[in-house]
């Protein structure tokens, strides 16, 4: 793989790398962040697994709303039956024996349903409280979704800060060689000292060094965007800043992190979970009111051979009402309690949390922006040194240590610009993913959506059926 950066001046400036450089293997076709998040976003196997997470979670609703549904069980049953009576009589004073024997193979079906009247309302607070875990398992899937989005963001802008920096080194050891080449040509001719020989070459030393490094950090880079994305980087261009979808002020960040960001969110249908927990755990305080049926058909007889069919119809009505069970349910009420308070202080800590994230991506954003003006401005200034201290080092007016000293101060600032280009981009989506908006429908990706909902349709009604709907 070639890499390849911009040239000029307009490079140092502009970062040539975050603004025009490229990162090619010989494909013709390039690579926009958009196009990174789009296979982040269908490929990514933490998010693809959070979507079956999710998937299971649809299932707790149909779990629940079977309680509402009766029960029906059918039996069966056959055996081989052996009969040998033996009578005795008394006729005229005399005792007479009758012996009777004889087998069958009596068989039977039967129908039994149970259905449930009452039950403490338990089962309609346990389809509210998988309901509520639904609910809250959309929002961990749109949390999700926002981790996956952000970390994609990241790694495709570090491979080109990476990259740039890379070009930085290498071009910079270039730089150094045709130093040390002069510096050499001087001291042939008497100009300089072996002094300035030895500086030139440890420059150099240095500035392969550096290029090593960059080369480790670039490999990592491309490694981690590999990992993330789930694709090899091809053809890298240009990024921009999304702060056009977030909040104009640090205050409407706040007020859009403590009431929409997906943690706080899915913290609130935590406490209803709870809430129906507690309505759960005292449920089984009340009354159990069932009825059930059963209808059984016989044919044959285990006792009397001369019985061929019995037919067997029964309606039973029960009521179970709990008086004391060891204490085990109010335990569990009290442990409902005790969690619903936990909960409760979740939401808070979610909310000072959220609160917490918005100001501070908001501070690191506003930061980001400035940098940019001050890492240009350095840029500017180095270049203008290092001109002018060759210019002084041609007169005797400066060392050959001055100028590699003015040499490296402007590969440090060009870096720093680099990297000032990789941090606007990135706290642009820090904020947006800060606030709970950072998505697909607000990116405005060319990709199907997932949608959750479809999924949870397809099963929430169904009363059978062993085949997975695809829910996509």
């Amino acid at each position: 793989m070639r890499f390849t950066v911009c040239d000029g001046r307009a490079a140092a400036l502009a970062i040539a790398v975050i603004a025009c450089t490229s990162v090619s293997n010989g494909a013709a076709r390039g690579e926009t962040l958009e196009t990174a998040l789009v296979q982040a976003y269908q490929n990514n196997p933490s998010l693809n697994s959070q979507r079956a997470v999710q998937r299971q979670n649809d299932e707790g609703v149909p779990t629940a709303l079977a309680g509402y549904r009766p029960k029906v069980t059918a039996t069966g049953s056959v055996a081989q039956n052996s009969v040998s009576t033996l009578s005795k009589s008394i006729v005229a004073g005399a005792a007479n024996y009758d012996t009777s024997s004889g087998y069958n193979t009596p068989y039977s079906v039967g129908v039994t349903l149970t259905q449930t009247l009452y039950n403490g309302f338990q089962t309609a607070n346990k389809t509210r409280q998988a309901e509520s875990t639904v609910f809250a398992g959309r929002e961990t899937l749109r949390n999700t979704e926002q981790t996956v989005l952000l970390a994609a963001a990241t790694a495709y802008m570090n491979l080109l800060r990476d990259t740039a920096i890379l070009d930085l080194q290498r071009r910079n050891v270039e730089v150094l060689q045709e130093q040390l080449r002069q510096t050499r040509d001087r001291f042939n001719v008497g100009e300089v000292t072996r002094t300035d020989v030895a500086q030139a070459e440890s420059r150099l030393a240095q500035g392969r060094s550096q290029v090593l490094t960059a080369e480790a950090n670039y490999k990592t880079s491309q490694a981690v965007y590999r990992q993330t994305i789930g694709v090899e980087p091809v053809h890298l261009v240009a990024a921009s800043p999304v702060d056009r979808f977030s909040p104009h002020t640090q205050a409407d960040s706040v007020a859009a992190a403590t009431s929409a960001l997906p943690t706080v969110v899915a913290a609130q249908y935590s406490v209803d979970v709870a809430v129906s927990q507690v309505k759960v755990a005292e449920g089984a305080l009340l009354p159990t009111l069932t009825l059930n049926g059963n209808i059984q058909k016989s044919w044959m007889s285990t006792v009397q051979l001369s019985t061929y069919e019995q037919y067997n119809y029964t309606v039973t009505g029960n009521l179970s009402v709990p008086i004391y069970q060891g204490g085990s349910e109010y335990a569990a009420v009290r442990l409902a309690k005790e969690t619903l308070g936990q909960k409760r202080l979740d939401l808070d800590t979610a909310r000072d949390a959220a609160r917490q994230g918005a100001v501070q991506s908001w501070g690191q954003l506003e930061a980001a922006k400035a940098n940019i003006e001050a890492t240009q401005s350095q840029v500017q200034a180095a270049e203008i040194a290092l001109n002018g201290v060759r210019e002084e080092a041609r007169v005797g007016q400066r060392t050959t240590l001055d100028v590699l000293n003015a040499q490296q101060e402007l590969v440090n600032a060009r870096v720093s610009l680099v990297t000032a280009q990789r941090d606007r981009v990135v706290a642009s989506y820090t904020l947006l993913s800060a606030v709970g908006r950072l998505s697909p429908q607000t990116l405005g990706l060319r990709v199907p959506v997932y949608d959750a909902q479809v999924h949870y349709h397809q099963v929430r009604d169904a009363w059978g059926g062993l085949r997975t709907p695809d829910g996509k």
